[in-house]
């Protein structure tokens, strides 16, 4: 026996709904669902859902690292531009072998969380 894949991951914020229009409205991601009267907000990332919340305590805060797939990443980059997100840098080219490529550009959400754009392009 072992344990599945991952199901749900924490995102720790300071502001519940600034997080909200952020990963909804400027990001895309489907909206699942919040918790009246709880700092909690669920959002649907392929096989992932993520949930953002303000922790009860410090020893809940979580800091991470989000990789987002995009079909292409300078059109991603360009409509988030748009909205406002500032890059960390340009995309770059990560990793190549025989079967392709990997691409990938960094920003931060509101909470300082680092997030990054991936796209694989063929060999």
């Amino acid at each position: 026996m072992s344990v599945g894949a991952v199901s749900q991951i924490h995102v720790s914020v300071s502001e519940l709904e600034r997080s909200v229009r952020f990963y909804r409205d400027v990001l895309g991601i489907p909206f699942l669902f919040d918790v009246p009267g709880q700092s909690m907000a669920f959002f649907q990332s392929g096989d992932v859902r993520l949930y953002l919340g303000v922790p009860e305590s410090e020893a809940f805060a979580s800091k991470v690292t989000l990789y987002f797939t995009v079909d292409d990443l300078v059109a991603e980059r360009e409509r988030l531009a748009k909205e406002g997100v500032s890059f960390l840098d340009e995309p770059h080219l990560v990793h190549r072998d025989d079967t392709g490529e990997l691409w990938m550009t960094f920003f931060r959400d509101p909470d300082g969380h680092n997030l990054a754009l991936t796209e694989t392009r063929p060999g």
